[in-house]
């Protein structure tokens, strides 16, 4: 495969634990070190040769085509997905990639970026090098994990000894909403409906705790630590 990885980026939370900022701001949009959140990922993604990205949207959706626009100012082409509940549950993760693989994988098969608008990551490069091995495998997914923070101490997955992330056992790793995925990784899930889309105007736990749960089976390798990466990954696959 080759050409450009396109990227979604999850915007459609209500932002729960951030009012009253949140309130009148969606919380991606909320400024960190002199930017919106959501900007620091798109500067990175541009810089990773992505060209297309996906917001989804919900809470607050009218204020991301007015704060983004079209992404020309970055280099990239911005559509939005906007899913219009304005109570912020929107689509779930699983569900939100679905309705926009469309504009993520046309052709059907093709690996993207999945990066959670309101984390900070400032120094994560969406490495090229990650995207281009992970695309020569046939893994589902590779999520990249840290060392549970103390505000999330039980963690999302545990080693077993074959070296497999399972979640029964010590969890002493926390994904850390940044992923590579194929389309397959959604193959069961129907989009719930048609977003209201558009170009630079309105075009999901993560989505390994749902894999797991339908039983595919989760290898944890090493990898060297990236300029941005967090020092170990994860990759879903097939059972």
């Amino acid at each position: 495969m080759s050409g450009a990885a396109r990227a979604l980026i999850l915007a459609a939370g209500r932002g729960e634990r951030m009012r009253p900022l949140s309130d009148t701001t969606p919380k991606p949009l909320l400024v960190v070190r002199g930017k919106p959140m959501i900007e620091w990922h798109l500067q990175a993604l541009a810089g990773a040769g992505v060209r297309e990205v996906v917001i989804n949207t919900a809470w607050l959706e009218e204020q991301f085509p007015a704060a983004l626009g079209d992404g020309e100012r970055w280099g990239l082409s911005i559509r939005y997905s906007m899913e219009g509940k304005r109570f912020g549950g929107a689509l779930e993760t699983a569900g939100g990639i679905a309705t926009a693989l469309h504009w993520l994988a046309p052709k059907g098969d093709e690996a993207f970026w999945v990066v959670s608008a309101d984390i900070f990551a400032p120094t994560f490069d969406f490495p090229d090098a990650a995207r281009r091995a992970f695309e020569a495998g046939t893994d589902l997914g590779h999520l990249w994990l840290v060392p549970n923070p103390p505000f999330h101490p039980q963690g999302d997955f545990a080693l077993d000894a074959d070296g497999r992330l399972a979640r029964e056992g010590v969890r002493a790793w926390t994904y850390a909403n940044l992923a590579l995925l194929r389309p397959a990784i959604v193959a069961d899930v129907a989009p719930e409906r048609a977003p209201r889309s558009g170009r630079g105007s309105s075009a999901p736990p993560p989505p390994a705790a749902s894999a797991v749960r339908r039983g595919r089976r989760v290898e944890q390798r090493r990898h060297p630590r990236t300029r941005g990466g967090a020092g170990h990954r994860m990759a879903l696959m097939e059972p």
